[in-house]
């Protein structure tokens, strides 16, 4: 039995994608036969510029093997993720030409790795296990306006094609069901979400003070700084509106940045401080001495499908979680996150009223925290991706 998983970030790479992957194929390797092996295919880290980490290209430990593939310097936009992609996808077909899977896995965003998986695997006349984290086709038209027109026709055949051709599709966020149910009826679904990583499952995060009228409150955002996530949009007025109450530490990097920070600039806006991506040691840290976790996504309609992951990193703090979502998001945070305050995306004077609503401090949110540690969801969903192997084991 051999498994071909396509991934387009793994770790040390800094992405939800990355570490989804990782836990699914740890959570794989104790259910395999001793005779079977899983080889991830990856690219080496390239999530942000400002943040490289020296990996090796190959790694072989027992059954697995991860081989991970140099990209060019590319930028954030889609044209340098796109050729970035390419190069990806010129490596993955050389190096599988000489292999022959049992089952090909692919966790895809922006649809291209799920597509690649599903040639991959239609090639060799292997099971296809897709997991899907995005609507691109959906988003394509609100987050790329300019390339829309011109590629959504192509992009919804090769949805479709690859759609079809799967054996099982997991999608993370129940808000996508609606979309997909419609389109791709007949196909059979899972629903394993994002989740919440070991390292902070075991963190405490119950030495904590809360803040006195003495000093501002400490606001976090730790991710990517992009289109999809509106925080030019959102932060000039809100830094604005917010003053000397309270300071914003953004964490990350992205395509959107310099629009951010020349937003700020432009508005004089002195309380937000945008830092370079860090390890997620640093970032514990940064999240223990945090007041409060922000969290936003621009104000686009294929936004309200979705389950941010970050939802479930703050959400085991303890921290406040103040949010600016919409739709599915909005309705699961309201349901499952207490000590939340959601408003609509880009409405600062909102996003301020919401605020006062916080109970500042520390408030476990144990029944969470057991509800969607994220071992548990990966152990559940390498269950379920090994039953398309039940009639090879």
């Amino acid at each position: 039995m051999k498994i071909l998983f396509l991934t387009f970030y793994y770790p040390p790479d800094l992405s939800a994608g990355s570490f989804r992957a990782s836990a699914v194929a740890e959570a794989l390797l104790p259910m395999l036969p001793p005779s079977a092996s899983l080889d991830v295919l990856t690219t080496a880290p390239n999530r942000y510029i400002s943040y490289s980490q020296k990996v090796p290209q190959i790694e072989e430990s027992g059954q697995l093997k991860i081989r991970r593939i140099p990209l060019p310097t590319h930028r954030s936009d889609l044209v340098g993720q796109s050729r970035a992609f390419l190069h990806f996808a010129r490596n993955v077909r050389e190096i599988t030409r000489h292999h022959a899977y049992d089952l090909v896995i692919a966790t895809s965003s922006r649809l291209m790795t799920a597509a690649l998986g599903s040639r991959v695997a239609k090639r060799m006349g292997a099971k296809l296990y897709l997991d899907i984290r995005d609507i691109f086709v959906d988003t394509i038209g609100d987050v790329f306006p300019r390339f829309a027109w011109g590629l959504k026709p192509s992009l919804s055949v090769l949805e479709r094609r690859t759609m079809l051709r799967a054996d099982r599709i997991n999608l993370v966020s129940r808000g996508f069901e609606g979309y997909f149910r419609a389109r791709y009826p007949n196909q059979a679904y899972s629903w394993f979400t994002n989740g919440i990583d070991r390292e902070f499952v075991e963190a405490d995060w119950s030495d904590y003070s809360a803040p006195s009228g003495a000093r501002p409150l400490r606001i976090v955002y730790a991710g990517n700084i992009g289109e999809g996530q509106g925080l030019h949009v959102i932060l000039p007025g809100l830094g604005s509106l917010l003053g000397s109450r309270g300071e914003f530490r953004i964490i990350g990097d992205g395509g959107r940045k310099q629009a951010l920070i020349g937003a700020l600039k432009e508005r004089g806006v002195d309380n937000v401080q945008v830092i370079a991506p860090m390890s997620r040691a640093a970032l514990l840290k940064e999240y223990a001495q945090a007041d409060v976790l922000f969290l936003h996504l621009n104000a686009y309609a294929a936004f309200e499908k979705v389950l941010p992951s970050k939802i479930f990193e703050y959400a085991s703090t303890g921290k406040p979680v103040w949010a600016g979502v919409a739709g599915y998001a909005a309705k699961f945070i309201s349901a499952e996150v207490s000590n939340a305050a959601v408003f609509a995306p880009g409405n600062a004077n909102e996003a301020m009223r919401r605020l006062e609503t916080l109970d500042l401090g520390f408030h476990p949110r144990l029944e969470f925290v057991r509800k969607y540690d994220r071992g548990n969801i990966a152990k559940a969903m390498a269950e379920d991706i090994l039953t398309l192997l039940a009639d090879r084991a």
